[in-house]
């Protein structure tokens, strides 16, 4: 039975946007009331996607309906569309849940990577949507932008070393579907088949995300370099990062294990596991391992995501169920899908 907690998706065409509605036609309290598409809009969804059973038919974004329709709105436009949309919205009251990467970075880091802002006045609003780092401010929050899905799997894996941490390494790789559901030939099955390959070395727009998290929470600036890979995979993020340390009379077992321990969707697994992204895919876990080889002065830490769910619709539905004041775990429990 719904509680009356009306919840719109903007953008349900999309891999994340999609999944947002089916999280929310499932999820017990939370009740989808509307959504919306771009290039789609008048299909239903259950025709686009099949497998999600959602009964409703998407339509063109109009803010007016969806204030009336909802209560808060998980938008999942890409970049540069989602401002005006989240704009509209917030000046209709509802509360915001943002996908994009509009309101996620100061603006003077968001315009060097991106574009001019659409929406700058919402920026001082807008809270940084990494539960495991910013819960208070979430439960608080009218506006939360969701983060990226590399800064997720980074920025967790990073975060317990940040008193004794100097610079470091992260070495990702993601499943082609963190490019999104569109068609562009490097996404091609021909092409991203039984291939590996890194891109935008010269510098990912993730980087500034991760770098910006770090720096929040840490005592000193933090020196990174970040190289991300494709791999002939659909979904998933291993993320193998490199952290030269300030202090080694520390046990980072220890410290891994006591920085997540009540944390319900950061599992640190046993001193030297390997963890792999088909244990986490379909669920809302980031598993992570830590290592010290040779006991020296670089610490390894291994971290995985599914980049749909932990990296985007899934830590969405997490802080929406924050911001109403609910248990963050709800709708969100499903285990890994294995094999």
């Amino acid at each position: 039975m719904h509680s009356g907690l009306r919840i719109a998706v903007c953008g349900a065409a999309g891999f994340a946007g999609a999944l947002c509605a089916s999280l929310v036609q499932r999820h017990p309290q939370l009740e989808l009331t509307l959504l919306t598409a771009r290039s789609d809009a008048g299909k239903r969804h259950d025709e686009l996607y099949p497998r999600y059973r959602v009964p409703l038919q998407m339509g063109e974004f109009d803010a007016d309906a969806v204030s009336e329709a909802a209560e808060a709105a998980l938008v999942a436009y890409p970049h540069g569309a989602s401002a005006p949309a989240v704009k509209a919205l917030r000046e209709r009251g509802l509360k915001v849940v943002d996908l994009s990467a509009d309101f996620r970075l100061d603006q003077g880091r968001y315009e060097s990577y991106y574009q001019p802002h659409g929406a700058p006045e919402l920026l001082e609003e807008a809270v940084y949507g990494l539960t495991e780092l910013h819960r208070d401010a979430i439960r608080d929050a009218q506006l939360v932008a969701a983060p990226g899905c590399y800064p997720t799997a980074a920025i967790l894996a990073l975060a317990p070393l940040r008193d004794v941490m100097r610079d470091a390494i992260v070495d990702a790789k993601s499943g082609v579907s963190g490019a999104g559901r569109k068609a562009e030939l490097g996404l091609m099955f021909s092409e991203a088949a039984d291939n590996f390959k890194a891109y935008n070395v010269g510098g990912h727009r993730h980087h500034s995300e991760i770098v910006q998290g770090l720096n929040g929470i840490s005592p000193a600036p933090v020196t990174l370099v970040f190289t991300p890979h494709l791999t002939p995979m659909i979904r998933g993020i291993h993320a193998t990062l490199y952290a030269r340390l300030t202090k080694t009379d520390v046990d980072l077992q220890q410290v891994y294990e006591t920085r997540y321990a009540t944390e319900p969707f950061v599992d640190v697994m046993p001193p030297g596991s390997h963890p792999d992204t088909r244990s986490v895919r379909a669920s809302n876990v980031c598993r992570i391992a830590v290592h010290r080889p040779r006991e020296g002065d670089i610490a390894v830490i291994l971290a995985v995501i599914d980049n749909l769910v932990k990296g985007a619709a899934g830590q969405a539905v997490q802080n929406m169920n924050l911001m109403f004041g609910l248990p963050e775990e709800t709708g969100l429990s499903a285990p890994p899908v294995l094999p």
